[in-house]
């Protein structure tokens, strides 16, 4: 059963660029090396410009944890972490 998450990011001030910049990087590696993964994508908010979500839907936990522990995941970390405000809300959701 596919599992979907949707992780709800807060940036700082002035941060967006960056965090959309890191993004597209990090969603081209995720495409391109994660066959598990169906989606990958980062929207912005239209009621608030710091306010990001990622959508993502993964095969099985098997993909989710893939993703967790791939290179260009852990390498974007640092990156992504300077650009917020504080920690992602995660929310792991079932496909029906």
């Amino acid at each position: 059963m596919a599992i979907g998450v949707i992780a709800t990011l807060k940036v700082q001030d002035g941060k967006g660029a960056e965090l959309e910049e890191v993004f597209r990087t990090l969603s081209e590696q995720v495409r391109a090396g994660e066959p598990g993964n169906q989606l990958y994508r980062l929207c912005k908010s239209r009621g608030d410009a710091n306010t990001y979500v990622v959508m993502e839907i993964y095969a099985d936990q098997a993909a989710i944890d893939a993703h967790r522990g791939a290179e260009h995941f852990k390498a974007a970390g640092p990156r992504i972490g300077a650009c917020l405000a504080g920690r992602p809300e995660i929310q792991y959701l079932d496909a029906v």
